[in-house]
């Protein structure tokens, strides 16, 4: 918890860009989705019969808190290809149920939308402040 104290002023908050907060955004909802298509697949029992099902639990829940821990890191390069790659790995769970083929379709065009629109605004928004700069003379 931040104490701020007229001597010690509060740090201002980090800028977050649109990529950033929308991809947080999308991540964000999709983890708990994807945690109930992990019930979907224990309660369907769609594992093959030597996988106990309750292992569907188990994947739900790590995709799950993977999707938020990358949520959390966005600011970085790696975390985009990160949720690219969780993306995939829910496209492939409609091995198993079909329907998550439909939740996999939905927010991975989310997430390509809030990726690439999210950058090309973030981008704008950088030649715009350089732009204000300079005629600042800044």
């Amino acid at each position: 918890m931040s104490t701020a104290t007229p001597d010690r002023p509060r740090r201002p908050r980090r800028a977050r860009g649109a990529a950033e907060s929308l991809g947080s955004i999308v991540l964000g909802f999709e983890s708990v989705v994807v945690f109930l298509a992990g019930l979907a697949v224990f309660g369907l029992k769609v594992l093959p019969e030597s996988v106990p099902s309750w292992w569907g639990i188990v994947g739900g829940v790590v995709v799950a808190v993977l999707m938020v821990a990358v949520a959390g890191q966005l600011r970085h390069r790696w975390a985009i290809a990160a949720g690219w790659a969780l993306q995939v790995v829910v496209a492939l769970a409609a091995i198993l149920v079909p329907a998550i083929g439909v939740v996999a379709l939905i927010f991975g065009a989310m997430w390509a939308y809030a990726t690439i629109k999210g950058a090309s605004l973030d981008a704008r928004n950088a030649r715009l402040a350089q732009d204000q700069a300079t005629a600042n003379g800044d």
